[in-house]
């Protein structure tokens, strides 16, 4: 028997399988630091990496429209707001003490609570599930932008007025407190 012809099971994987598993141990990583890092720049920049990750294991299971948008969307569009977010609102560059509440335990349960329960809900719901291989690819950008555009407008759009209200008001809370700084009384005496 040739060993092109095996058939691949779990003891041997691809190295399409392995290269997935490698990013995705490395996104989770990324994402683990996110989380728990007390600097909120280092968060987003972590955050970049994570959502990298993201787009990466879209193209390996051959997504490329997902992937970009991935990239388009997230990495490009989201972590810039949020890094002018926190550079309009004068967000502490470095360690920041305010970063932790020391509930971190509590935090760990909800998110082991919320993380199980989306599984359970994920592999519940499609448990009877099957991909059609013999169909029209799902991943192609005819299929997603024929889904988009048909059932997921109103969402996109609420998300895109949800993103520019958070930017006029990081814009709003910054001019606010300049004029708060500037308008009272003795701030500059009180300098000296």
């Amino acid at each position: 028997m040739n060993l092109a012809a095996a058939p691949h099971g779990f003891l041997s994987p691809t190295g399409v399988e392995i290269a997935f598993l490698l990013v995705g141990l490395v996104t989770f990583g990324a994402a683990l630091v996110t989380v728990t890092t007390r600097q909120l720049v280092h968060a987003a920049l972590w955050l970049v990496v994570a959502l990298g990750g993201l787009a990466v294991e879209y193209l390996l299971l051959t997504a490329e429209f997902i992937a970009w948008v991935q990239v388009l969307v997230y990495v490009g569009a989201v972590v810039v707001l949020l890094l002018f977010g926190l550079m309009l609102t004068k967000a502490p560059i470095g360690r920041s003490p305010d970063a932790d509440s020391g509930n971190r335990w509590v935090a760990l349960t909800v998110a082991a609570a919320a993380a199980g329960a989306l599984v359970w809900v994920v592999v519940d719901a499609f448990r009877t599930t099957w991909i059609d291989l013999d169909g029209p690819p799902a991943g192609t950008t005819r299929v997603t932008g024929e889904s988009l555009f048909r059932n997921w407008v109103l969402p996109f759009e609420a998300l895109s007025v949800l993103l520019l209200a958070a930017l006029v008001g990081a814009i709003v809370l910054s001019r606010k407190a300049k004029a708060d700084t500037a308008g009272a009384p003795g701030a500059k005496e009180g300098a000296r």
